[in-house]
């Protein structure tokens, strides 16, 4: 018949392994975040579809996207160049929440941004 000594002794031997694997574990985890800064679970999303540029809103800050090889609707015209949004919380899509294009095409500070 066993003691109660030999029926414990089995588990209490093998939970210091059992702690080394989960903390070895987590190491690596850790590790594997730090290394890679998360940078492939990063997803940015585009401000169009494939087969769209956007626009923005003449004088205030909506946009719209267009089909490739069609105009902007009235009311809407194309971003300057170099300065066109690409993805959502980009430098340029932050930076058009405060400006707007003017009808004469010049950037001012958009009207609610005050």
């Amino acid at each position: 018949m066993p003691t109660p000594h030999s029926i414990s002794r089995p588990a209490i031997a093998s939970r210091p392994g059992r702690l080394r694997a989960a903390a070895l574990a987590s190491a690596v985890a850790v590790a594997v975040v730090a290394l890679t800064g998360c940078a492939g679970l990063e997803y940015r999303e585009d401000i169009c579809s494939s087969g769209e540029y956007p626009v923005i809103a003449v004088g205030d800050t909506g946009s719209a996207c267009v089909s490739d090889g069609e105009e902007p609707p009235a009311g809407y015209t194309r971003y300057p160049e170099g300065k066109v949004p690409q993805q959502v919380d980009d430098k340029w899509d932050v930076y058009w929440r405060t400006h707007t294009l003017d009808k004469d095409g010049n950037i001012i500070d958009a009207p609610d941004a005050g």
